[in-house]
């Protein structure tokens, strides 16, 4: 549902404002499922992962009919000019970075002048209470499945307003926040899972950012 949220309230306004094919980067692409639904619009595409596996990874997008070109690459150090996008998405990859901030100024890099990011997919939280106690209840399945931890590589894990707030004081990023839509029964699950858990439900908007001109 965050993909039909984007497309609508995202994509095919910028693609009419424009008039031309976009120079997109999908981040955290995966198997590059978004990146190939991207490239049949008739965009220019790049995938960025770290894993290039053929099931989940890059690997996959040699199967695509339509080309998307895999980069091997972290957020943080993309082998891309400056100035050369038009669009970057981070696919239910934003809140694996180690460092929001770092990784908004690498995209910025990327982007031309008033270029648009997007962030689809991340937990947010109005209290970062919660936020926290997501992360150990997730850091203790994970623990009890395999026998070690899962935070070998740190990440920040969620955003909150706050932290939005913070980001476009330092960086000039204008955001504005979307609803993705849920039926009915994934509200009352995501509410359920929340009170039993003794925290808020986390939220998942479709998060937009203006760069700065």
């Amino acid at each position: 549902r965050s993909y039909h949220t984007f497309l609508h309230r995202v994509l095919a306004p910028l693609e009419s404002l424009t008039g031309r094919p976009l120079n997109v980067v999908d981040l955290g692409a995966g198997s590059g499922w978004l990146g190939y639904r991207l490239a049949r619009r008739g965009h220019w595409v790049a995938a960025v992962d770290l894993l290039d596996d053929v099931l989940d990874g890059l690997g996959a997008v040699r199967h695509y009919a339509t080309p998307v070109r895999p980069l091997l690459a972290e957020f943080d150090h993309l082998p891309m000019p400056t100035g050369h996008l038009d669009l970057a998405v981070f696919n239910a990859s934003f809140h694996y970075s180690t460092d929001y901030a770092k990784t908004l100024r690498e995209t910025l890099r990327v982007l031309r002048k008033q270029g648009t990011l997007v962030i689809l997919d991340s937990p947010m939280y109005r209290d970062p209470t919660s936020g926290m106690r997501m992360v150990q209840e997730r850091q203790a399945r994970f623990l009890a499945k395999y026998g070690f931890a899962s935070d070998a590589l740190p990440s920040e894990h969620f955003l909150t307003p706050a932290r939005l707030d913070m980001l476009a004081a330092e960086l000039g990023i204008a955001w504005r926040l979307h609803r993705s839509g849920l039926d009915w029964r994934s509200s009352l699950g995501r509410a359920i899972g929340g009170i039993r858990a003794r925290r808020e439900p986390a939220q998942f908007p479709v998060i937009v950012g203006t760069c700065p001109s």
